[in-house]
């Protein structure tokens, strides 16, 4: 992935920012805007991950940030702390970047969001911006600015605006720095114009709004996206029936600029931290308006039968489970991350141990983070480890080395040359070359 660095820029103002929580969202967006030039100091209430991170250790696996986060610590344009009440002081733009999972009931817990808002109150000794970054309902910034406000310390004004993220796992850093659209949410005109201002290097599409039509633009866009993959994996199983190719028809709608390519990959669904919780959460949002939103109900379904379905398939290919030596390839949600944050992986490596199949499983980033998930799994060394004496390899995460292996050598390590790919990432006519049998999504399979 290009990185796009711009501290060969001459910046009339450099601006004070502070980040509270630098998990995905906060620690990209810490990094990219101390690479802008300004002061940045970021805070998160985990103190080793802090200490970690002053070091040089990032907490998480993304290409480019390791470099970035590097140059502008030595630059002195970025450091980290524990100390929520310095942070707060320090910047004149305040980002709330701290988690937002869900309840057991997929409502959105703000009560992470509301604790930074109760610290901004206590601490805030001048004016600041509050910005909420992280993905939250609707109304979420009338209710920070109403807890600030009942519980400030100090007579100072402040202004609360929603700036959602568009970020992608695996391309956060060049999606923060090339960003297809800035989203600014407020009613006050001088909170705008600082935000224009700190934003006006990207030379990005600026979308100005209400804070409410800004909440809620995140959800949707992240539903509407999670409906396309759910729309292209149900003409999948569509084809599968007919005996057509999903590749050609999303190939032939991805044409229609109306349409666009991007999204229509079938697969096993899609996981990750934003788009299985954030469209459970536009659910209920819509539920507490009164709206029963269907259409994303539906999505969601889809989703989850896909994983199912395609745990038949490897049941129906082996028949029986029980003792059979299963190679895994990819457990993150997506290549290019670390995260297993509902990934497919962890429903369809569940299900084979239930039915008594034994694991091995390769990642090129993920499998630290899999031993705290998965239990009874052989981790290996690269793909051949995992694949040998296999009696199935199962491809569900596409990572680009995947794509060029030796497939003659994979073969002959295997007990039988059956590979069953949840992502599509080989061609059917090469895998018949290769003496594979071979099933995947929306294709037909080659014996």
């Amino acid at each position: 992935i290009g990185v796009i660095f711009l501290n060969d820029v001459l910046f009339a103002y450099i601006m004070k920012i502070s980040v509270i929580g630098v998990g995905y969202v906060g620690l990209a967006t810490a990094a990219v805007l101390a690479e802008l030039g300004n002061d940045v100091i970021a805070a998160d209430i985990d103190k080793k991950k802090i200490d970690s991170l002053n070091s040089g250790i990032m907490p998480i696996f993304e290409p480019g940030l390791k470099e970035l986060v590097a140059r502008n610590i030595r630059e002195k344009r970025l450091r980290f702390t524990h100390d929520n009440k310095e942070v707060i002081r320090h910047g004149e733009i305040i980002f709330i970047c701290v988690g937002t999972p869900p309840k057991e009931n997929w409502e959105t817990e703000l009560k992470y969001v509301k604790n930074v808002a109760m610290e901004i109150a206590h601490n805030m000794d001048s004016y600041k911006v509050i910005v909420h970054k992280s993905t939250v309902p609707v109304e979420t910034g009338d209710n920070v600015r109403k807890v600030i406000h009942d519980n400030i310390k100090k007579s100072v004004d402040f202004d609360v605006v929603s700036n959602p993220e568009f970020l992608r796992e695996g391309s956060a850093i060049k999606d923060t720095l090339e960003p297809d659209r800035i989203v600014i949410g407020s009613g006050s005109q001088k909170a705008i114009g600082i935000m224009k201002k700190l934003y006006e290097p990207l030379k990005a599409p600026l979308i100005v709004t209400d804070m409410r039509s800004a909440e809620i633009i995140k959800h949707a866009s992240n539903a509407f996206l999670a409906t396309k993959i759910s729309f292209i994996n149900s003409v999948a199983r569509i084809c599968e029936m007919s005996g057509a190719d999903v590749e050609k028809i999303a190939e032939g709608m991805g044409h229609d600029r109306r349409i666009g390519k991007e999204f229509l990959n079938a697969g096993i669904g899609y996981g990750g931290s934003c788009f299985p919780k954030d469209s459970q959460a536009f659910i209920k949002i819509a539920e507490s308006y009164g709206y029963d939103y269907k259409l994303l109900k539906a999505t969601n379904e889809i989703n989850e039968e896909q994983k199912e379905h395609f745990f038949k398939k490897i049941k129906d290919a082996l028949n029986n489970l029980n003792g059979k030596q299963i190679g895994i390839l990819g457990m993150s949600f997506k290549p290019n991350t670390d995260d297993l944050r509902f990934a497919p992986s962890i429903y369809i490596i569940n299900e084979l141990q239930k039915e008594g199949a034994k694991i091995k499983a390769y990642d090129p980033e993920a499998m630290e983070k899999a031993k705290q998930v998965f239990n009874s799994i052989e981790y290996c060394k690269d793909p051949y480890e995992a694949s040998k004496d296999a009696d199935a390899l199962i491809i569900l995460t596409e990572w680009n080395e995947f794509r060029e292996l030796d497939m003659e050598k994979i073969k002959k390590l295997m007990k039988r040359s059956l590979i069953i790919d949840g992502r599509n990432i080989y061609s059917p006519e090469n895998m018949k070359k290769s003496g594979f049998h071979y099933i995947s999504i929306g294709r037909q399979d080659v014996v």
